[in-house]
């Protein structure tokens, strides 16, 4: 019997992406684990692995088409010995066009008010296996979830017909099944409870403001050039301003003095030059966070919803700036890493997050950011909370400036830092102390490698 291939949920948060290209043509032959097609999400480009053998009998949406819905019907997949005549007409091929070199009409603008139409709804999660029941999972998912210890019961399948795939094992801990829900800003595998309330359409919500008609009249007879919105940048917007919207931030600055931390720095990179490994500043700051977040346990926390929930190791997201938008990988246990581990890993995630090839499991996660604009000269900026993290420090240049120490007036490389706290999890008491313990880590940071 014909089987209709669907389009696939390869993270958490994806409802929709562009089918970038097929690795496979009507009439080959697949078997399960096979790469069909490279899918595009907001975030990165992925394999998806067949999960049934047959024939590739029709192709229903065109490489390259762009908005392709979960779960909707990509190609058909047949038997042996069944003719392409009976696999089923494409029901939603006519849905995704490849784009179109021309500007945006007004009908695609951003809805005109919050609220004034329901976000768009999840694609249905399939239900969890029952216990004893023949539990459908692809192979490499089964491979991953023997590795790692999962009970594939417990697991909820996103694939098609409910298939358990990568993505659905990649993040979870042992014994443990990945939340059901699709909800933005889910913690990926960071714990079993309830993911954070977010919007499941968050992520494809339209973003807010003026509508695209009001814009477009007040700058009528301006030379303009207009952007279409990819799925990044459309999901950094929706993202954000539900952030902003939804989440109390309050602000507490502060400056550290990185004096000791450069000598060292120096000192450390003359040692490391026959490994090829050169730290930077932000290697440190990683680490002083890390190593904040363990020293004041009660502020490595994020928002679910109804109750906080408080991880164990530090995972820390560090902001990387791409064309058209960023990531924010995250560096997990970065409390029990060497300087130079840290450093090693950071860079091959940013290299891999310009290109895009990042997992969902590397940028999803954590309970704590970081984003540094001092290599841009920024002095100081104040950044937005990332759900579920529950704090973001914005990291300004270090700036030689005036200070008095024991009554004289000395120059001293002085850095400004912002964090930018959730009040339904961390209180200005609380968030004071996490500061402070990031201050003493940077400039004591002989004391980071005790």
């Amino acid at each position: 019997m014909a089987t209709e291939i669907l389009m696939p949920a390869l993270s958490p948060t994806m409802e929709e992406g562009t089918l970038a290209k097929w690795l496979v043509k009507e009439g080959d032959t697949v078997k399960s684990g096979d790469i069909l097609a490279e899918i595009e999400t907001d975030k990165a480009t992925m394999e998806f692995e067949a999960v049934d053998e047959g024939i590739i009998g029709k192709i229903l949406v065109a490489e390259g088409a762009s908005g392709v819905k979960v779960n909707t019907p990509i190609a058909v997949l047949l038997e042996e010995g069944e003719s392409a005549d009976a696999a089923p007409a494409p029901k939603a091929a006519a849905k995704t066009e490849a784009p179109k070199a021309e500007a945006p009409k007004a009908e695609a603008a951003p809805a005109a008010a919050a609220g004034s139409a329901p976000a768009p709804a999840a694609a249905p999660a399939a239900a969890p296996a029952d216990k004893g029941a023949r539990v459908f999972a692809s192979p490499l998912a089964r491979r991953i979830a023997k590795e790692k210890g999962i009970d594939l019961a417990g697991v909820t399948g996103s694939g098609p017909h409910g298939r358990i795939v990568l993505a659905d094992v990649a993040g979870a801990k042992p014994g443990a099944a990945k939340p059901a829900t699709a909800a933005a800003g889910a913690t990926a595998g960071a714990t079993a409870a309830p993911s954070p309330a977010a919007p499941a359409g968050a992520a494809a919500a339209a973003p807010q403001g003026m509508s695209y008609a009001t814009v477009a009249k007040m700058l009528e007879g301006r030379e303009t050039e207009e952007v279409a919105l990819d799925g990044m940048r459309r999901t950094i917007a929706a993202r954000l301003s539900e952030a902003k919207q939804t989440i109390p931030h309050f602000y507490l600055r502060r400056s550290a003095k990185l004096d000791e931390l450069m000598k060292f720095r120096a000192t450390l990179n003359k040692q490391l030059e026959d490994r090829g490994v050169k730290l930077s500043v932000n290697d440190f700051i990683i680490k002083a966070c890390a190593l904040a977040l363990q020293q004041v346990p009660d502020a490595n926390a994020v928002w679910a919803g109804d109750r906080i929930i408080k991880l164990k190791p530090s995972d820390v997201a560090v902001a990387v700036a791409i064309d058209g938008g960023l990531f924010t990988p995250v560096l997990k246990d970065a409390d029990k890493k060497t300087l130079s581990t840290l450093s090693t890993e950071m860079k091959d995630l940013a290299n891999r997050a310009k290109t895009k090839k990042l997992a969902p499991h590397e940028y999803q996660g954590g309970s704590f950011a970081i984003s540094n604009l001092g290599m841009f000269g920024i002095e100081n900026f104040d950044a937005v909370i990332n759900p579920p993290h529950g704090a973001i420090l914005a990291v300004g240049a270090g700036i030689p400036t005036p200070v008095v120490e024991n009554g004289e007036i000395v120059i001293r490389n002085v850095m400004s830092m912002t964090l930018s706290v959730d009040h339904r999890v961390i209180d200005g008491a609380l968030g004071a102390q996490l500061l402070e313990a990031i201050v003493k880590n940077l400039e004591n940071p002989v004391g980071m490698l005790a």
